[in-house]
């Protein structure tokens, strides 16, 4: 009987596979904290998990799991759950409509980030900016990268809010 239900409930589940960019992914060190976030969530799975465009596909019944809405709003539900479960490092945005090839790759070199929180903190800033579909930030290699639509910002913009932020530019 057990058996039974077990498989009845199966049956009933709606499991399905959405894809979503995630924000905190800023470097691949980050994904083992992704996760151990995920972990927290016992009705959400990783399938896998796309880095450099930081787009992570997960498994979840949405209506048991986020209930009824339109798009919009269970994305923000879906959002607060990782931000929760994760102290608030990562996040859940909709997918980039920009398609790839207008996207411009920007490189700025950065000193002084010697920790974890330091490159979240850089990250965050830059990532916030309208037109950043996607950013890195390692202070191994001493680099910020992001993905900009140049219609809507450029590095200019992004080096000024990184200095806002007391983040020292390596200059050439």
């Amino acid at each position: 009987m057990i058996l039974l239900l077990a498989a009845m409930s199966l049956l009933a589940s709606d499991v399905q596979q959405f894809k979503h960019r995630v924000t905190g992914l800023f470097n691949p060190e980050r994904e083992a904290d992704l996760r151990e976030a995920v972990k927290k969530l016992t009705d959400v799975a990783i399938v896998s998990i796309d880095f450099d465009s930081a787009e992570v596909t997960f498994s979840y019944d949405s209506l048991k799991l986020l209930g009824k809405g339109n798009e919009p709003q269970l994305l923000e539900r879906f959002d607060n759950m990782i931000r929760n479960a994760s102290t608030h490092t990562f996040g859940i945005r909709a997918l980039c409509t920009t398609p790839k090839e207008k996207l411009k790759r920007v490189e700025i070199p950065v000193v002084g980030l010697d920790c974890k929180g330091c490159e979240l903190s850089a990250y965050e800033v830059i990532f916030k900016i309208e037109g950043v579909e996607q950013a890195t930030c390692s202070f191994k290699a001493g680099m910020m990268t992001a993905l900009i639509d140049p219609e809507k910002t450029n590095k200019g913009a992004l080096e000024e809010a990184l200095k806002k932020r007391n983040v020292t530019l390596k200059t050439p």
